[in-house]
C-alpha cells in the first residue's frame, strides 16, 4: 500500500485560512437559519439555480453593497430613528450583523418554509418599531413607504456594488432581473413602492424627497465609520467603506457628510479580487445548489459547508 501523502500547508495557505476564520467568525452571531435547508430537497426558494440573485448575492461584492445599504438607509431620518430608538446595534453589533446577513441568505438562498420563516421574524420585529422621529413626524416600521427605502436602498446598493466591484458585467436586463427578483421580496414585507428596473430604483433612491440629515443619522454614521472590529479586519472593513461611500449618488453624500477618498474605487476592487480568491462564493450558494438538485461549480467554492458529509438529494 502507497504511504498517505499530507498536504503541506504554505504560509499562503496558513494566511488563506486565517482570513476564513476571521471573516466566518464576523457572522456567527446567530443561528443559521439554513441549517435545515437540505431537508427541503427540489425546492427552488423564491429564485433558484437560473437566478440573477443566486449570481450576485455569492459574491463577495456583497461586503460593500450591505455598508452602502446602511450609510444610504441612516439617511432617512424616520428609519433611522427606528434603529436608533428599538435596536441594539451598540450594544451588540456583531448579533446584528449576524441577523441581517442570515436574513439576507434565507431569502436569498433558503427554500420556500425558510423564506417564510425569515419574512415573518422580521414582519413580527416591525410590529413593535414605532416612534417619532426629530422632527415630529410619527413612523412605524411596518410603514410600506418607510420599508421601501429599506428594501429599495439595500436592492440599489447590493446591485451597483456588484456592478462596480463584482467579477463581471452585468448587462441591463441582468441588472433589471436583479431589480424585480429583489421585489419579491419587498411584496412580502409589504413594501411600497417597488421600482421595476435599475434605472428607476436607482433615481427613486438619489431623488428621494424624505432625505436629510438627523441625530440618528449622524450617530449611525460615526459607528459605521469606526465599528468595534478586530485590528486583523479593521483595515479591510475601510478599504470597503470607502469604496461604499465612492458609489454614492453626490447628493446622499452632502446629506450624509461623507467624502470620496481619491483611489477608493480602484483599491475596492482590488480589495474585492483578493478577497474572493481567499473565500470564494458563499457557500449557502453552494447549499442552495445541492438542495435544488443543480449543477455546482465546484471550482468557484472555497469554504467548507457544515455539510458536506450529507448526500447530495435525488430527484
Amino acid at each position: 500500500m502507497a504511504p498517505t501523502q499530507s498536504r503541506v500547508f504554505t504560509p499562503l495557505d496558513r494566511l488563506r485560512r486565517r482570513l476564513v476564520r476571521e471573516a466566518e467568525d464576523l457572522f456567527s452571531h446567530a443561528d443559521d437559519p439554513l441549517a435545515n435547508t437540505l431537508l427541503f430537497a427540489g425546492d427552488p426558494g423564491l429564485f433558484g439555480p437560473g437566478s440573477i440573485t443566486w449570481e450576485l448575492m455569492g459574491d463577495v461584492s456583497t461586503f460593500i453593497g450591505g455598508i452602502r445599504a446602511l450609510l444610504v438607509q441612516a439617511a432617512h431620518p424616520e428609519v433611522v430613528a427606528g434603529v436608533a430608538d428599538h435596536s441594539r446595534y451598540r450594544e451588540d453589533p456583531l448579533g446584528r450583523l449576524s441577523r441581517t446577513s442570515n436574513y439576507v441568505a434565507a431569502t436569498s438562498y433558503g427554500a420556500m418554509p425558510e423564506v417564510d420563516a425569515a419574512v415573518g421574524a422580521v414582519r413580527r420585529a416591525h410590529a413593535r418599531v414605532r416612534g417619532t422621529s426629530h422632527r415630529g413626524i410619527p413612523y412605524t416600521a411596518a410603514n410600506p413607504a418607510l420599508a421601501a427605502w429599506v428594501h429599495n436602498s439595500l436592492t440599489d446598493s447590493l446591485l451597483v456594488s456588484a456592478q462596480v466591484f463584482g467579477p463581471r458585467s452585468l448587462s441591463t436586463e441582468e441588472a433589471d432581473r436583479f431589480v424585480m427578483e429583489q421585489a419579491r421580496i419587498g411584496r412580502l414585507l409589504g413594501a411600497d413602492p417597488l421600482p421595476e428596473t435599475a434605472k428607476d430604483l436607482a433615481r427613486w433612491v438619489a431623488e428621494h424627497p424624505a432625505v436629510a440629515p438627523s441625530p440618528g443619522m449622524v450617530e449611525a454614521v460615526r459607528f459605521l465609520r469606526q465599528p468595534p472590529l478586530s485590528p486583523a479586519v479593521m483595515l479591510p472593513y475601510r478599504l470597503m467603506a470607502a469604496a461604499a461611500i465612492a458609489t454614492l449618488p453626490e447628493g446622499l453624500r452632502e446629506v450624509l457628510d461623507v467624502r470620496e477618498r481619491r483611489g477608493a474605487i480602484p483599491v475596492g476592487r482590488a480589495s474585492m479580487r483578493s478577497l474572493r480568491w481567499v473565500l470564494g462564493y458563499s457557500p449557502r450558494w453552494r447549499m442552495a445548489l445541492l438542495r435544488a438538485g443543480a449543477p455546482i461549480p465546484e471550482d468557484r467554492f472555497k469554504q467548507k459547508t457544515p455539510f458536506e458529509t450529507i448526500a447530495r438529494p435525488q430527484g
